[in-house]
């Protein structure tokens, strides 16, 4: 069977289980703002929310170098498809958090995101970021839905501890780090883990834009990311761990992680190895993989993958050229599950550094919320600060 054909069975045509109610359709469309709306990131996003069936985009916000004017002529537009006409026309407004929306999502630089997204918390928005800034924080829901929808139970302590009415954060965690913990969840679950090791070959689009010199990356291979070997040693800890109640237990895993910028634009590929605590074969390993499915509630959010983990046979795969779209970008495409001899597995992993790293995992923790009731529609605001819209 080609990959092709084995990729749309994994997909779409193994059973669902169902294990909760499905989501319905909202009768009214919550209203999204986008800021740090002008960057890579912040591109995607507003590609996402074209024709979203739950979300209407809004309001976009940037620097002040783009503050008042309209989006088509303050960004630099990276992707490979028109800006959505809409979008185009909506005013770039500053990090003022007066906007007409009912919650946003950031794609700021960390250089500003921390503090920025405090100040929408504390004005009763909903915050759903990609920036690294509140991550780690003891009372932030770091969120993969797949893995670790419970942890939305620590927003109500967040609010009561930092005093926000309404307002809160919500996390998605390192583009390097969503692929890896995406694999390793349908493993813990089945064998439980002890120790990770993971070298990664990441794309130069997770550096932004302009990012990498081309006369740094081409052809070449830079062995260090500023940041990325502590964030994926620390992450997974957090989002394979629990939440008690009042705190969030880590996992206590062994994970040790090297991380390399190569010459390749979209698409994490990660090398990884696995000390499993229970005693398992390729076999069951590779079943644990190709059976990993989401609930119902979850196979009812619009970016959501039924089977979000698959798995391809061919010695030679995945590669980002062949299978980085698969599930639309946010699937974890994994290859290559052999015996280690060192610890008990190894494999390679595939993710899309872009959607399932960060636009489209935003997106998906989003529509979580909003089917869990944490989203409000906010009183309109006054004609004044309607949404402008200017004719180019």
């Amino acid at each position: 069977m080609s990959s092709q054909s084995s990729v749309g069975s994994d997909v779409n045509m193994q059973p669902k289980q169902p294990t909760s109610a499905p989501v319905k359709r909202p009768e009214k469309k919550w209203r999204a703002g986008v800021i740090g709306a002008t960057g890579l990131v912040g591109q995607r996003l507003v590609k996402l929310l074209a024709d979203h069936p739950w979300f209407e985009l809004t309001e976009v916000a940037a620097s002040e170098r783009s503050f008042g004017k309209c989006y088509a002529d303050a960004v630099t537009w990276h992707l490979d498809v028109p800006i959505p006409a809409f979008a185009g026309r909506l005013v770039v407004k500053g990090l003022d958090p007066n906007l007409g929306c009912d919650f946003v999502f950031s794609a700021l630089d960390s250089s500003v995101a921390g503090p920025a997204e405090e100040d929408f918390a504390r004005a009763g928005y909903p915050v759903v970021s990609n920036s690294k800034n509140h991550r780690m924080d003891p009372d932030v829901p770091l969120l993969i839905p797949e893995v670790n929808p419970g942890h939305l139970d620590a927003i109500p302590l967040q609010q009561k501890n930092r005093g926000y009415e309404g307002g809160f954060i919500v996390t998605n965690p390192n583009c390097s780090t969503a692929g890896l913990v995406l694999v390793l969840k349908p493993l813990s679950d089945s064998f439980g883990l002890e120790k990770i090791f993971v070298v990664t070959l990441q794309a130069v689009s997770g550096a932004g834009y302009p990012g990498v010199a081309s006369m740094d990356i081409q052809g070449n291979v830079i062995p260090f990311i500023s940041g990325e070997e502590e964030k994926m040693e620390s992450e997974p800890q957090k989002l394979l761990g629990k939440w008690d109640g009042a705190r969030f237990v880590d996992a206590g895993l062994g994970l040790s992680a090297h991380c390399n910028r190569v010459p390749v634009l979209d698409g994490h590929l990660e090398c990884v190895s696995v000390g499993l605590k229970k005693i398992a074969s390729l076999n069951e390993v590779r079943e644990a993989l190709k059976d990993f499915e989401i609930d119902t509630e979850l196979a009812s959010l619009p970016s959501a993958v039924r089977h979000p983990v698959v798995v391809l046979d061919e010695p030679d795969r995945p590669q980002p050229r062949r299978d980085l779209r698969v599930g639309e970008g946010m699937a974890a495409v994994v290859g290559r599950v052999r015996e280690c001899p060192l610890l008990d597995v190894k494999f390679t992993l595939l993710s899309h550094n872009l959607v399932r790293g960060a636009a489209g995992a935003a997106l998906l923790n989003a529509e979580l919320l909003a089917a869990r009731g944490f989203l409000k529609h906010r009183a309109a605001p006054s004609e004044s600060n309607l949404t402008e819209r200017v004719s180019r």
